[in-house]
């Protein structure tokens, strides 16, 4: 299904975690799709770290059609008709790039584009955006930082990543703008590289029971 900006808040205020991933095989997509899902969480965010991503993309569309799909760390725009032509459901970008988030309006394609300062704020919001990843989080002043651009933008809705583990990813949530934290430590490579996919599940049901927690 084609998704609305108003669904994918929906969809991942539902979810609270997006997995982050870098994949050097394609096909190793379906099995660490299926460990996330059925452990809690069918969404994946596969990021074009990888030659592959597309493929990848191109194959949980195909194959796993439950599953949604951001695709992640886009910087050009082949990358976004190449997203958008293998099926994902939305683009992240770690940065803001007007000229990526013009050609994914003019597609109808939603973009969640990265800010973490003032300038690139408002540039998100001059184009219409106020949907936004802010990275890298803990490196750019993480809660606090959050917090203080919230006093002059409250209307933003805000997905953080980077460096957010089981320690702090409660300290985001309880942000009521914070729609999802993104992680990779459910998620590592060297657990995709094993097909350690029972470990993968394990750490996704941590994840999930550690964030119900109150």
């Amino acid at each position: 299904m084609a998704y609305t900006t108003a669904q994918i808040i929906e969809k991942l205020r539902s979810l609270q975690v997006i997995p982050v991933i870098a994949l050097e095989n394609a096909e190793d997509i379906l099995p660490l799709a299926d460990s996330l899902s059925q452990n809690g969480l069918p969404v994946v965010e596969i990021t074009f770290r990888s030659q592959v991503a597309e493929q990848a993309i191109r194959l949980l569309c195909e194959k796993r059609s439950d599953i949604f799909i951001a695709a992640g760390t886009v910087l050009t725009q082949e990358q976004v008709i190449k997203a958008k032509n293998a099926g994902a459901d939305c683009v992240v970008t770690p940065g803001f790039n007007p000229k990526i988030v013009e050609l994914c309006q003019n597609l109808d394609f939603p973009i969640i584009p990265g800010v973490n300062n003032p300038m690139a704020i408002e540039a998100a919001l001059d184009m219409g955006n106020n949907v936004v990843k802010f990275f890298p989080a803990e490196a750019s002043g993480g809660v606090s930082m959050i917090k203080a651009l919230l006093g002059p933008y409250p209307m933003l809705q805000i997905m953080p990543t980077g460096g957010i583990g089981l320690k702090n990813i409660k300290d985001y949530l309880n942000i009521p703008q914070v729609i999802a934290c993104g992680g990779s430590w459910f998620v590592e490579k060297n657990l995709i590289q094993q097909q350690n996919w029972d470990e993968i599940g394990r750490l996704t049901r941590e994840v999930i029971a550690h964030i119900k927690i109150k």
